[in-house]
């Protein structure tokens, strides 16, 4: 039982760190949950190392829905471009990575055009400021996912015991 604990932990935790790139993964709560997986496996976490997990976990996750409109606003953007950026970056999915980012730029640019009725140069910026805001979220729920299979694996290796408990 141990090691099957152990075994969707690191899956979990690989899952997360795709779930931070991909849309539609949760990232950032599949790898804490790897990290509960650990510690019902025996890790020597405590409860406090797990709920300061979760709690970075949460925030790490309303920024990441919070920091998109942030830069678009920032930028001039109207809630056009962030819907832009989504749609972009969904279709850019057929090619990833670099149709996700070309097409969160383009969504957001062709959304100020079209849907916002703005001028090409300030539909550039908006889109840029979109992408900043897709950017900036996805790398900090990477650095978050990325962290707690840091974790996974370290409690892994020390209690290599655990595998054969």
């Amino acid at each position: 039982m141990t090691t099957l604990l152990i075994v969707f932990a690191v899956i979990l935790g690989i899952v997360g760190i795709l779930g931070s790139i991909l849309p539609g993964l949760p990232g950032p709560p599949l790898s804490w949950l790897g990290l509960l997986l650990i510690y019902f496996a025996g890790a020597p976490i405590t409860v406090k190392f797990l709920v300061i997990w979760l709690a970075i976990t949460t925030l790490v996750t309303i920024i990441d829905y919070v920091v998109p409109i942030w830069f678009t606003r920032l930028t001039g953007g109207s809630r056009h471009a962030g819907r832009g950026a989504i749609a972009g970056m969904l279709l850019g999915l057929i090619i990833p990575p670099l149709g996700i980012i070309l097409g969160s730029l383009l969504g957001a640019f062709l959304a100020e055009v079209m849907f916002a009725q703005k001028s090409t140069a300030d539909s550039i910026k908006s889109a840029f400021g979109a992408f900043l805001g897709f950017i900036f979220g996805t790398g900090i729920k990477l650095i978050a996912s990325g962290v707690m299979m840091y974790y996974i694996v370290h409690y892994i290796y020390l209690g290599k015991s655990l595998l054969f408990a």
